[in-house]
Protein backbone atom coordinates (compact mmCIF):
# COMPACT_ATOMS: atom_id res chain seq x y z
CA UNK A 1 0.00 0.00 0.00
CA UNK A 2 1.28 3.46 -0.86
CA UNK A 3 2.27 5.53 2.17
CA UNK A 4 0.00 8.23 0.75
CA UNK A 5 -2.88 6.15 2.08
CA UNK A 6 -1.47 5.29 5.45
CA UNK A 7 -3.11 6.97 8.45
CA UNK A 8 -1.37 9.65 10.47
CA UNK A 9 -1.96 10.99 13.98
CA UNK A 10 -0.84 14.46 15.06
CA UNK A 11 -1.75 15.20 18.69
CA UNK A 12 -5.44 14.28 18.89
CA UNK A 13 -6.06 14.51 15.15
CA UNK A 14 -6.25 11.10 13.45
CA UNK A 15 -6.43 11.27 9.65
CA UNK A 16 -7.14 8.16 7.56
CA UNK A 17 -4.69 9.09 4.80
CA UNK A 18 -2.22 11.82 3.82
CA UNK A 19 -4.46 13.52 1.23
CA UNK A 20 -5.50 17.08 2.09
CA UNK A 21 -7.91 19.38 0.32
CA UNK A 22 -6.35 22.83 0.86
CA UNK A 23 -8.36 26.03 1.35
CA UNK A 24 -9.68 27.42 -1.93
CA UNK A 25 -12.04 30.42 -1.88
CA UNK A 26 -15.36 29.75 -3.62
CA UNK A 27 -16.61 33.36 -3.75
CA UNK A 28 -20.11 31.94 -3.46
CA UNK A 29 -21.73 33.53 -0.39
CA UNK A 30 -24.48 35.16 -2.44
CA UNK A 31 -26.12 36.77 0.60
CA UNK A 32 -22.78 38.41 1.51
CA UNK A 33 -23.36 37.53 5.17
CA UNK A 34 -20.41 35.16 5.55
CA UNK A 35 -22.63 32.12 6.11
CA UNK A 36 -21.79 29.04 4.02
CA UNK A 37 -24.68 27.91 1.87
CA UNK A 38 -25.74 24.86 -0.16
CA UNK A 39 -22.89 25.37 -2.62
CA UNK A 40 -20.34 25.06 0.17
CA UNK A 41 -22.16 22.07 1.66
CA UNK A 42 -22.14 20.13 -1.61
CA UNK A 43 -18.60 21.25 -2.46
CA UNK A 44 -17.00 20.02 0.76
CA UNK A 45 -19.15 16.98 1.46
CA UNK A 46 -18.53 15.60 -2.04
CA UNK A 47 -14.76 15.63 -1.38
CA UNK A 48 -15.37 13.75 1.87
CA UNK A 49 -17.36 11.15 -0.07
CA UNK A 50 -14.43 11.11 -2.51
CA UNK A 51 -12.00 9.77 0.07
CA UNK A 52 -10.09 12.87 1.17
CA UNK A 53 -8.37 12.48 4.54
CA UNK A 54 -8.48 16.11 5.68
CA UNK A 55 -10.46 19.02 4.26
CA UNK A 56 -9.48 22.58 5.18
CA UNK A 57 -12.30 25.02 4.57
CA UNK A 58 -11.46 28.13 2.55
CA UNK A 59 -10.05 31.31 4.12
CA UNK A 60 -12.79 32.44 6.49
CA UNK A 61 -12.91 36.06 7.60
CA UNK A 62 -12.51 36.84 11.28
CA UNK A 63 -13.98 40.28 10.55
CA UNK A 64 -16.46 41.44 7.87
CA UNK A 65 -13.82 43.72 6.34
CA UNK A 66 -11.24 40.95 6.52
CA UNK A 67 -12.72 39.00 3.62
CA UNK A 68 -11.09 39.16 0.20
CA UNK A 69 -14.56 39.97 -1.18
CA UNK A 70 -18.01 40.17 0.35
CA UNK A 71 -18.79 36.82 -1.33
CA UNK A 72 -16.44 35.01 1.05
CA UNK A 73 -17.23 33.02 4.17
CA UNK A 74 -16.85 34.41 7.67
CA UNK A 75 -16.87 33.40 11.31
CA UNK A 76 -17.12 36.73 13.12
CA UNK A 77 -20.53 35.99 14.68
CA UNK A 78 -22.14 33.17 16.65
CA UNK A 79 -24.90 33.29 14.02
CA UNK A 80 -22.47 31.55 11.66
CA UNK A 81 -21.98 28.47 13.85
CA UNK A 82 -25.07 26.38 12.91
CA UNK A 83 -24.25 26.31 9.18
CA UNK A 84 -20.68 25.23 9.85
CA UNK A 85 -21.84 22.59 12.33
CA UNK A 86 -24.13 21.08 9.68
CA UNK A 87 -21.22 20.97 7.24
CA UNK A 88 -18.80 19.48 9.76
CA UNK A 89 -21.24 16.77 10.84
CA UNK A 90 -21.80 15.70 7.22
CA UNK A 91 -18.08 15.56 6.44
CA UNK A 92 -17.45 13.49 9.57
CA UNK A 93 -20.12 10.99 8.55
CA UNK A 94 -17.88 9.93 5.64
CA UNK A 95 -14.80 9.34 7.77
CA UNK A 96 -13.10 12.60 6.81
CA UNK A 97 -11.59 15.16 9.17
CA UNK A 98 -12.16 18.86 8.62
CA UNK A 99 -10.38 22.05 9.60
CA UNK A 100 -11.01 25.70 8.86
CA UNK A 101 -8.58 28.39 7.77
CA UNK A 102 -9.01 31.64 9.69
CA UNK A 103 -7.69 34.76 8.06
CA UNK A 104 -7.88 38.46 7.31
CA UNK A 105 -7.06 39.86 3.89
CA UNK A 106 -5.61 43.13 5.18
CA UNK A 107 -4.63 45.38 2.28
CA UNK A 108 -5.94 42.75 -0.17
CA UNK A 109 -9.54 43.09 1.05
CA UNK A 110 -11.15 44.27 -2.17
CA UNK A 111 -14.54 45.33 -0.78
CA UNK A 112 -13.33 47.02 2.43
CA UNK A 113 -13.53 50.80 2.25
CA UNK A 114 -10.76 51.37 3.08
CA UNK A 115 -8.80 48.17 3.68
CA UNK A 116 -6.46 48.06 6.67
CA UNK A 117 -2.85 46.94 6.95
CA UNK A 118 0.16 47.17 9.26
CA UNK A 119 1.38 50.14 7.22
CA UNK A 120 -0.16 52.34 4.52
CA UNK A 121 1.41 50.50 1.58
CA UNK A 122 -0.90 49.33 -1.23
CA UNK A 123 -0.67 45.86 -2.76
CA UNK A 124 -0.47 47.31 -6.27
CA UNK A 125 -1.77 50.22 -8.31
CA UNK A 126 -5.01 48.31 -8.86
CA UNK A 127 -5.73 48.11 -5.13
CA UNK A 128 -6.95 50.84 -2.77
CA UNK A 129 -4.51 52.52 -0.42
CA UNK A 130 -4.89 50.79 2.96
CA UNK A 131 -5.20 52.58 6.27
CA UNK A 132 -2.51 51.74 8.83
CA UNK A 133 -4.04 50.00 11.83
CA UNK A 134 -4.02 51.80 15.16
CA UNK A 135 -2.31 49.96 18.01
CA UNK A 136 -5.59 49.12 19.78
CA UNK A 137 -7.07 47.88 16.51
CA UNK A 138 -4.24 45.38 16.19
CA UNK A 139 -4.96 44.15 19.70
CA UNK A 140 -8.65 43.77 18.83
CA UNK A 141 -7.86 41.77 15.71
CA UNK A 142 -5.92 39.29 17.86
CA UNK A 143 -9.08 38.83 19.92
CA UNK A 144 -11.13 38.48 16.73
CA UNK A 145 -8.96 35.53 15.71
CA UNK A 146 -9.43 34.02 19.16
CA UNK A 147 -13.21 34.40 19.03
CA UNK A 148 -13.38 32.90 15.54
CA UNK A 149 -11.38 29.91 16.79
CA UNK A 150 -13.80 29.50 19.70
CA UNK A 151 -16.69 29.41 17.26
CA UNK A 152 -14.86 26.88 15.09
CA UNK A 153 -14.48 24.58 18.09
CA UNK A 154 -18.20 24.96 18.87
CA UNK A 155 -18.97 24.03 15.27
CA UNK A 156 -17.01 20.80 15.69
CA UNK A 157 -13.93 21.42 13.52
CA UNK A 158 -11.00 19.07 14.10
CA UNK A 159 -8.20 21.59 13.59
CA UNK A 160 -7.61 25.31 13.04
CA UNK A 161 -5.38 26.67 10.29
CA UNK A 162 -4.12 30.23 10.69
CA UNK A 163 -3.46 31.94 7.36
CA UNK A 164 -0.04 33.57 7.48
CA UNK A 165 0.68 33.37 3.74
CA UNK A 166 -0.14 34.79 0.29
CA UNK A 167 0.20 38.41 1.24
CA UNK A 168 -2.72 38.52 3.66
CA UNK A 169 -2.69 40.30 7.01
CA UNK A 170 -0.38 38.10 9.10
CA UNK A 171 2.02 37.86 6.16
CA UNK A 172 1.86 41.66 5.87
CA UNK A 173 2.93 41.93 9.51
CA UNK A 174 5.84 39.51 9.24
CA UNK A 175 7.25 40.84 5.96
CA UNK A 176 9.79 43.69 6.19
CA UNK A 177 8.43 45.00 2.87
CA UNK A 178 4.94 45.66 4.23
CA UNK A 179 5.50 46.34 7.92
CA UNK A 180 7.33 49.59 8.67
CA UNK A 181 5.53 50.30 11.94
CA UNK A 182 7.39 52.04 14.75
CA UNK A 183 5.55 50.34 17.63
CA UNK A 184 6.21 46.88 19.07
CA UNK A 185 4.55 45.22 16.07
CA UNK A 186 7.17 46.82 13.86
CA UNK A 187 10.05 46.07 16.18
CA UNK A 188 9.21 42.36 16.28
CA UNK A 189 7.63 41.32 12.98
CA UNK A 190 6.49 37.97 14.36
CA UNK A 191 4.64 39.49 17.30
CA UNK A 192 1.20 39.71 15.66
CA UNK A 193 1.27 36.09 14.53
CA UNK A 194 2.65 34.88 17.85
CA UNK A 195 -0.07 36.68 19.80
CA UNK A 196 -2.76 35.16 17.59
CA UNK A 197 -1.40 31.64 18.08
CA UNK A 198 -1.15 32.17 21.83
CA UNK A 199 -4.74 33.42 22.09
CA UNK A 200 -6.15 30.71 19.82
CA UNK A 201 -4.53 28.03 22.00
CA UNK A 202 -6.55 29.30 24.95
CA UNK A 203 -9.89 28.41 23.36
CA UNK A 204 -9.16 25.11 21.61
CA UNK A 205 -8.84 21.63 23.15
CA UNK A 206 -5.34 20.82 24.35
CA UNK A 207 -5.04 17.92 21.89
CA UNK A 208 -6.20 19.92 18.85
CA UNK A 209 -3.30 20.80 16.53
CA UNK A 210 -2.83 24.30 15.13
CA UNK A 211 -1.79 24.52 11.49
CA UNK A 212 0.06 27.58 10.24
CA UNK A 213 0.09 28.34 6.54
CA UNK A 214 3.13 30.37 5.61
CA UNK A 215 4.71 31.67 2.43
CA UNK A 216 8.23 30.34 2.77
CA UNK A 217 9.61 32.65 0.09
CA UNK A 218 8.65 35.99 -1.44
CA UNK A 219 8.97 36.72 -5.14
CA UNK A 220 8.95 40.51 -5.15
CA UNK A 221 12.23 42.36 -5.44
CA UNK A 222 14.09 42.30 -2.11
CA UNK A 223 11.58 39.81 -0.67
CA UNK A 224 12.56 37.45 2.12
CA UNK A 225 13.97 33.97 1.53
CA UNK A 226 13.32 30.58 3.13
CA UNK A 227 15.97 31.19 5.80
CA UNK A 228 14.00 34.17 7.11
CA UNK A 229 10.75 32.18 6.88
CA UNK A 230 12.20 29.33 8.94
CA UNK A 231 13.23 31.82 11.62
CA UNK A 232 9.63 33.03 11.72
CA UNK A 233 8.49 29.44 11.80
CA UNK A 234 10.61 28.75 14.87
CA UNK A 235 8.85 31.58 16.71
CA UNK A 236 5.47 30.28 15.61
CA UNK A 237 6.43 26.77 16.70
CA UNK A 238 7.50 28.08 20.09
CA UNK A 239 4.11 29.81 20.39
CA UNK A 240 2.24 26.57 19.71
CA UNK A 241 2.04 25.68 16.02
CA UNK A 242 1.94 21.91 15.45
CA UNK A 243 1.86 21.64 11.64
CA UNK A 244 3.17 23.91 8.89
CA UNK A 245 1.38 24.19 5.54
CA UNK A 246 4.06 25.48 3.20
CA UNK A 247 3.38 27.65 0.18
CA UNK A 248 5.09 30.72 -1.30
CA UNK A 249 4.55 34.14 -2.83
CA UNK A 250 1.39 36.22 -2.94
CA UNK A 251 2.80 39.35 -1.31
CA UNK A 252 2.94 41.56 -4.40
CA UNK A 253 3.56 41.74 -8.13
CA UNK A 254 6.29 39.31 -9.22
CA UNK A 255 9.74 40.89 -9.12
CA UNK A 256 12.35 41.29 -11.82
CA UNK A 257 13.57 37.67 -11.54
CA UNK A 258 10.24 36.45 -12.90
CA UNK A 259 9.35 34.30 -9.92
CA UNK A 260 9.26 30.50 -9.80
CA UNK A 261 8.56 28.15 -12.67
CA UNK A 262 5.15 26.82 -11.68
CA UNK A 263 5.66 23.11 -12.19
CA UNK A 264 4.64 20.04 -10.25
CA UNK A 265 6.26 20.10 -6.82
CA UNK A 266 7.88 23.53 -7.20
CA UNK A 267 7.28 24.28 -3.50
CA UNK A 268 8.13 20.86 -2.08
CA UNK A 269 11.75 21.75 -1.29
CA UNK A 270 10.46 24.61 0.86
CA UNK A 271 8.23 22.21 2.79
CA UNK A 272 11.14 19.81 3.19
CA UNK A 273 13.29 22.62 4.60
CA UNK A 274 10.66 23.41 7.24
CA UNK A 275 10.28 19.74 8.12
CA UNK A 276 14.01 19.28 8.62
CA UNK A 277 14.73 22.54 10.40
CA UNK A 278 11.70 22.70 12.70
CA UNK A 279 11.09 18.96 13.16
CA UNK A 280 7.33 19.27 12.82
CA UNK A 281 4.89 17.67 10.36
CA UNK A 282 4.41 19.63 7.15
CA UNK A 283 1.84 19.78 4.36
CA UNK A 284 3.28 20.24 0.87
CA UNK A 285 1.24 21.92 -1.86
CA UNK A 286 1.72 23.10 -5.43
CA UNK A 287 0.51 21.32 -8.59
CA UNK A 288 0.76 17.90 -6.95
CA UNK A 289 -2.30 16.50 -8.69
CA UNK A 290 -0.47 13.67 -10.46
CA UNK A 291 -0.87 10.55 -8.34
CA UNK A 292 2.78 9.55 -8.60
CA UNK A 293 3.99 13.06 -7.74
CA UNK A 294 1.83 13.08 -4.61
CA UNK A 295 3.00 9.62 -3.63
CA UNK A 296 6.67 10.46 -4.11
CA UNK A 297 6.45 13.52 -1.85
CA UNK A 298 5.30 11.38 1.08
CA UNK A 299 7.36 8.27 0.37
CA UNK A 300 10.56 10.29 -0.05
CA UNK A 301 9.99 11.88 3.35
CA UNK A 302 9.83 15.42 2.01
CA UNK A 303 6.44 16.06 3.62
CA UNK A 304 3.95 14.26 5.83
CA UNK A 305 0.80 15.23 3.95
CA UNK A 306 0.05 16.40 0.41
CA UNK A 307 -2.50 19.08 -0.47
CA UNK A 308 -4.25 18.70 -3.83
CA UNK A 309 -6.04 21.89 -4.85
CA UNK A 310 -6.86 22.41 -8.50
CA UNK A 311 -6.80 18.66 -9.10
CA UNK A 312 -9.54 18.22 -6.54
CA UNK A 313 -11.60 21.03 -8.03
CA UNK A 314 -11.65 19.00 -11.24
CA UNK A 315 -12.14 15.64 -9.55
CA UNK A 316 -13.99 15.40 -6.22
CA UNK A 317 -13.01 11.71 -6.09
CA UNK A 318 -9.29 12.35 -6.57
CA UNK A 319 -8.35 10.34 -3.48
CA UNK A 320 -10.40 7.29 -4.51
CA UNK A 321 -8.98 7.40 -8.03
CA UNK A 322 -5.43 7.79 -6.71
CA UNK A 323 -5.83 4.80 -4.41
CA UNK A 324 -6.94 2.69 -7.37
CA UNK A 325 -4.01 3.83 -9.48
CA UNK A 326 -1.13 3.56 -7.00
CA UNK A 327 -2.44 1.24 -4.32
CA UNK A 328 -4.22 2.19 -1.16
CA UNK A 329 -6.92 0.87 1.11
CA UNK A 330 -9.85 3.21 0.64
CA UNK A 331 -13.45 2.71 1.68
CA UNK A 332 -15.64 3.09 -1.40
CA UNK A 333 -19.15 4.29 -0.51
CA UNK A 334 -21.50 1.35 -1.05
CA UNK A 335 -23.72 3.13 -3.61
CA UNK A 336 -20.61 3.73 -5.78
CA UNK A 337 -19.08 0.24 -5.65
CA UNK A 338 -20.29 -0.64 -9.15
CA UNK A 339 -18.27 2.27 -10.50
CA UNK A 340 -15.03 1.07 -8.97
Amino acid sequence: MSQLFEPIKIKGLEIKNRVVMPPMCQYSVTEEDGIPNEWHYVHYVSRAVGGTGLIIVEMTGIHPDGRITNLDTGLWSDDHIPSYRRLVDAVHSYGCKIGIQLGHAGRKAQDAKPPVAPSAIPFSERYDMPRALEYEEVKQLVIDYKEAARRAVEAGFDTIEIHGAHGYLIHQFHSPLTNIREDEYGQDLSRFGVEIITEVKEVIPSDMPIIMRISAKEYVDHGYDVRYAVELGQKYKDAGVDIFHITSGGEGPIGSDGGPAARAGYQVDLAHKFKNELELPVIAVGLLEDYEDARNVVESGQADLVAVGRGMLRDPYWALHASQAIGGKQSIPKPYLRGF
